[in-house]
């Protein structure tokens, strides 16, 4: 498998995971949130996650994007949006919620995946014409 194709994998599954995340934020925030390994949340913590649902389906859909017009534009666009989340769940891995085994360190690899996905869609840009 070549690098470009394991980039194209990549973005296609963000498609579905995301839509996954964010739907799962809107409609069952509890239940979304015990999976990544978070106690029962507060009111306000539950609140705070579903209003991350938005977001998260806007990733979905610039993944979309990038898949269905493989344009460079595009790739240049998804890889900056992935920059801005290189620290977000680093950050939220320091709750005290966060209880589950293996659930801390789930979140760091989240902040090294999006870093592997800004790098490698912006590669995805500067190589799609």
């Amino acid at each position: 498998m070549t690098l470009e194709r394991a980039l194209r994998d990549t973005n296609r599954n963000m498609i579905g995971f995301d839509l996954v995340l964010g739907t799962g934020a809107l409609l069952a925030p509890e239940a979304t949130l015990r999976v990544l390994g978070h106690d029962e949340p507060s009111e306000d913590a539950r609140e705070l996650f579903r209003r991350g649902g938005p977001v998260w389906l806007t990733f979905a859909a610039a993944h979309l994007v990038a898949y269905r017009r493989n344009r460079a534009k595009d790739w240049w666009a998804l890889s900056w949006l992935r920059g801005t989340e290189l620290f977000t769940d680093i950050l939220w891995s320091r709750s005290p919620a966060f209880t589950r085994p293996g659930a801390r360190a789930g979140l760091w690899l989240a902040g090294l995946g999006n870093l592997a996905m800004t790098l490698g869609f912006g590669y995805l840009a500067r190589n799609t014409r």
